[in-house]
């Protein structure tokens, strides 16, 4: 049987909130509002770059505009590697799931071609059987068609599958597909939304992790 690890991407792979917060104020000073703080700029990720948009205007009172989303996307993409970089261990984590032969995957709502910048850049992109980003499919997280079409285009199927992320959403996606989920204690979701699924403390605890999540299944 193959086994596919899934992983979502910002917050659960790379440390990405600074190129995301410098992006963001990019946006804000264009428009004459205020910086943003860091611990806000991580409470807004999550939900895909819309999302993203919105929460950063209402936060200074504007309206949501689609030339903000535009701007910012373009923005973003181009320096989404700027300052983003892998969470330590993380490396070496996908290093060891390789030698047990998983196969790696990304299903993240960041849009796939900043997401696909982002990984190449930091040299993952080749190492994965698919990447699916928030605008691959017509659906993304939390609904799981984002994540079983992830699998399928990585080769693998739900059974042998595991998710792991550090969002509600992945635990919802993860759920709604009726495979497991890792949820990471290094990311920016609060533990809480983990809402039972068992907590790796760090990378290093991932692979021993993912391997009793699919050992509970049998």
């Amino acid at each position: 049987m193959t086994r596919l690890a899934v992983f979502d991407l910002d917050g659960t792979l790379v440390d990405s909130a600074p190129d995301i917060h410098a992006a963001l104020d990019r946006l804000a000073a264009a428009r004459g509002l205020a910086p943003f703080g860091r611990a806000e700029v991580i409470g807004m990720i999550g939900d895909g770059v819309r999302a993203l948009v919105e929460r950063a205007l209402a936060a200074r009172g504007q309206a949501f505009d689609p030339a903000a989303l535009d701007a910012f996307t373009a923005d973003y993409t181009a320096n989404a590697a700027t300052l983003t970089r892998l969470f330590d261990g993380i490396g070496q984590a996908l290093d060891a799931l390789r030698g047990q032969g998983w196969r790696l995957a990304v299903c993240t709502n960041k849009p796939e071609a900043a997401a696909r910048e982002l990984l190449g850049a930091l040299g993952l992109l080749d190492g994965l059987a698919a990447l699916g980003g928030g605008d691959s499919f017509p659906v993304r997280k939390p609904d799981p068609r984002h994540l079983l079409e992830t699998i399928a285009a990585a080769g693998a199927m739900p059974q042998g599958s595991v998710m792991v992320g550090d969002h509600r959403n992945d635990v919802m996606a993860a759920r709604g597909a009726g495979i497991p989920c890792v949820f990471v204690g290094w990311g920016y979701g609060p533990l809480h939304m983990a809402e039972g699924a068992p907590v790796v403390a760090t990378p290093a605890g991932l692979a021993a992790e993912l391997g009793a999540a699919l050992d509970r299944l049998s």
